[in-house]
């Protein structure tokens, strides 16, 4: 099955040095091109982030085209009643451009501590939220009993405009497959590398068989950050080491830092593990810089995608 290959771009921290130069940024994204824009979510923070889901909603009253999600919702610090309602909300107000992704959250995430919730119950929480999601988005009402959730009569409207709002779901583990292949209509890579994608995604496709489900094959999505430069160029050693410190991995492994013709690369090996969906976020500090990093992108790697990787026209 031909895929169409799109490009989206995300944040993580906010590196901008003022609101200004957001919404310069947002309006670049959506007059250039950029298929989707991605936020991170981190609720506890001593930097500068946006909550995701009220970024969504100011981005949606901003743009009339360009798509927009979450990589990824960590579900078990959020009441899932309320966060299908936003979704549901959002969604409506767009028009069907909410792209939302779930998935457990980072075991390093200062969340944990400070709310004092266990670790260990990431995994259940994450599951029931997601059957709890999933049905209130498309039944009247819901009534659960879970060990961490228990509704009775649990209702939302207006329900999402999109009859069947993606599910994409984060994560690489066993579980995060299982995970994926129960629930998920997509599946969004985080720092995975090439090899890692291609192992993650031949594995759900295996669970998929378990299931009797099944995932279109344009909605295996990879990330990686990107600078058109030099490593040692101004700001960028200062986001690589942020990057360490909140992941634990080696930047050096997983930003792509060069021309435009490297960005391309890394873009094909990713295809090849068989993933068409891209998050890649400009490694850059304040408005200018995060503006020509941008920019770039859109000038210089887009008609690029597009020519190697034509749009196919799907049937009805």
């Amino acid at each position: 099955m031909a895929r169409n290959i799109a490009v989206g771009t995300g944040l993580m921290e906010f590196p901008f040095s003022s609101t200004d130069g957001f919404w310069r940024w947002v309006d670049l994204c959506e007059a250039g091109g950029i298929d989707s824009i991605w936020q991170t979510d981190r609720i506890v923070s001593r930097q500068p982030i946006l909550e995701c889901m009220t970024a969504l909603a100011a981005i949606a009253g901003r743009t009339r085209r360009i798509k927009f999600g979450v990589n990824v919702v960590s579900l078990a610090l959020r009441d899932p009643v309320l966060l299908a309602k936003q979704c549901a909300t959002i969604d409506v107000l767009s028009e069907g451009r909410l792209l939302p992704g779930f998935g457990i959250g980072s075991p390093q995430g200062p969340e944990w501590q400070t709310l004092h919730i266990d670790t260990a119950t990431r995994g259940r929480r994450t599951d029931e939220a997601l059957e709890i999601i999933a049905r209130l988005w498309s039944q009247d009402t819901v009534d659960f009993e879970g060990r961490h959730n228990h509704l009775t009569g649990a209702s939302i409207a207006p329900k999402p405009v999109q009859p069947d709002l993606p599910m994409w779901i984060g994560g690489s583990s066993a579980a995060a497959v299982r995970r994926t292949a129960r629930y998920g209509t997509g599946w969004q890579a985080g720092a995975e590398t090439p090899a890692d994608v291609g192992r993650v995604i031949s594995e759900i496709k295996t669970a998929l068989v378990q299931t009797g489900r099944s995932i279109d094959e344009d909605h295996y999505g990879a990330a990686f950050a990107f600078h058109f430069g030099r490593v040692d160029d101004a700001g960028v050693a200062q986001v690589m080491e942020a990057y360490r410190k909140r992941t634990g991995r080696d930047p050096e492994r997983h930003f792509a830092i060069g021309d435009a013709g490297l960005m391309l690369d890394r873009i094909a090996q990713y295809v090849e593990a068989g993933a068409s969906k891209f998050i890649l976020r400009p490694a850059a500090r304040g408005d200018a810089d995060m503006l020509d990093q941008t920019r770039k992108l859109i000038e210089q790697v887009l008609p690029m995608v597009a020519a190697r990787w034509p749009k196919q026209k799907k049937a009805a």
